[in-house]
């Protein structure tokens, strides 16, 4: 029985709990394994083969593949391990966190050197008359990494 889970009333927002973290196991593992030089240069050498060798989804595998950081959040990847990826791409946690937000690097930084994002808008799903409340949140940015 599914517990229930009152914060995935937030719009744009997954939040990493028990049930990602075991939906995303495999790809932050994938993730983690490019601390290790010798793997970033196999990992880029033949992105397909190196994924491959890790038991993930599909679809994990192709959000990989694209660069998308917001879709690999939604299918179990943690920022903190997805930043692991993004660095062996060459980007920093700003570039990485400004293509989410469908911002440029820039204008991500002056948004967090301003104090944030404003608090203006729906704080819940259920508050823009959607009729499915607890449908899985989209990003807002490309979150393309590539």
């Amino acid at each position: 029985m599914a517990l229930h889970k009152p914060y995935a009333d937030i719009p744009g927002t997954v939040i990493f709990d028990a049930d990602q973290s075991r939906k995303g196991y495999w790809l932050n593992q994938f993730c983690m394994s490019l601390m290790k030089p010798e793997n970033r240069a196999r990992y880029l050498a033949d992105r397909r083969a190196y994924l491959d060798e890790w038991p993930m989804t599909e679809e994990q595998k192709q959000a990989v593949l694209d660069g998308d950081l917001n879709r690999c959040i939604q299918l179990g990847g943690n920022i903190y391990f997805l930043a692991k990826l993004g660095a062996t791409h060459g980007k920093s946690f700003q570039q990485m966190a400004g293509s989410m937000t469908g911002m440029t690097e820039e204008e991500y930084r002056a948004m967090m050197l301003a104090g944030g994002r404003r608090i203006d808008g729906n704080r819940y799903l259920g508050e823009d008359g959607d009729a499915q409340p607890h449908r899985q949140p989209q990003g807002h940015g490309s979150g393309r990494l590539l």
